[in-house]
């Protein structure tokens, strides 16, 4: 990874930590993105320390598209090429919430956020290709549907199901940007971690915090955890693999929903719409 530099957005813990370390001591320059300064300030103290790498921060709340659109164009300018962008940021709630931009939280920040900083640096990313995107998904897009007539969830909400439909979004997205950027040298694929014993969760719905706190020993470790994401990002095993599911490094079959083109059509256009990024190349 020498010479390369990778983006990483929700650094301050966990997963996200994880793979910011790993890729900054195989020698990448990484550029992690926290929510917060202070948690941020902590982090980068960490991976720094850790890793013995070049690392910088970037602070962001993914929640809002001024905030994205900011970061975007801080990125473009203090880096002079973008290798890997591993979209990491993610959250589960318990209430329905809604961002500056009057988008229900858990959609914005796990889905929109991907796609609005993914479609920014994506000239970035192509001036630099070979280049990769990673996008953390999850299992719980299993039994998931995207609900195009409430996605914000403004006449049901329950936060799994919110959740679960972002982490569809996320691989419904993966596949469609695959095949819109093929040819340019620029790969986008996405994951599931597995189970991860991290203070993931802790906002989300009562059920969720007891199934973490009673499972959370037998779950994976977050180094353990960001190993897929790390595979992705750096492995030479994947260079040129583009619009695939990994589990455990491995290629898996996502749901079915997620390979349905009238479903991606429809969700990049709403993305769209709701970005007002359809000028973005």
């Amino acid at each position: 990874m020498k010479g390369k530099t990778c983006v990483v957005t929700g650094a301050t813990a966990g997963i996200g930590k994880e793979t910011a370390v790993a890729l900054a001591a195989a020698g990448a320059r990484v550029a992690i993105v926290c929510r917060t300064r202070d948690k941020g300030e902590r982090a980068l103290a960490e991976i720094r320390q850790r890793s013995g790498g070049d690392v910088v921060l970037f602070v962001a709340d993914l929640g809002s598209q001024r905030a994205v659109r900011a970061l975007a164009s801080r990125l473009t300018a203090a880096l002079p090429r973008v290798d890997v962008l591993v979209n990491n940021a993610g959250l589960i709630l318990d209430q329905r919430v809604l961002t500056e931009d009057g988008l229900e939280t858990t959609f914005a920040v796990n889905h929109i956020g991907y796609f609005l900083l993914s479609r920014l640096l994506e000239p970035k990313l192509c001036a630099s290709a070979p280049a990769r995107i990673v996008n953390i998904a999850s299992g719980a897009h299993r039994g998931a549907t995207i609900r195009f007539d409430d996605l914000m969830g403004a006449h049901a909400y329950d936060g799994w199901r919110a959740y679960a439909q972002s982490k569809l979004a996320n691989i419904v997205f993966t596949y469609e940007l695959a095949r819109r950027l093929a040819g340019t040298g620029v790969t986008a694929n996405c994951l599931h971690p597995g189970a991860v014993a991290t203070n993931f969760g802790s906002a989300g719905p009562a059920l969720i915090r007891v199934a973490v706190r009673v499972g959370r020993p037998f779950m994976k470790s977050p180094a353990r955890g960001a190993a897929t994401s790390i595979y992705l990002a750096s492995s030479p095993e994947v260079e040129g693999v583009s619009g695939k599911y990994f589990v455990n490094r491995r290629e898996a079959r996502s749901s079915d929903e997620s390979y349905d083109p009238e479903v991606a059509a429809r969700l990049w256009k709403v993305s769209e719409e709701l970005t007002a990024a359809s000028d973005v190349p």
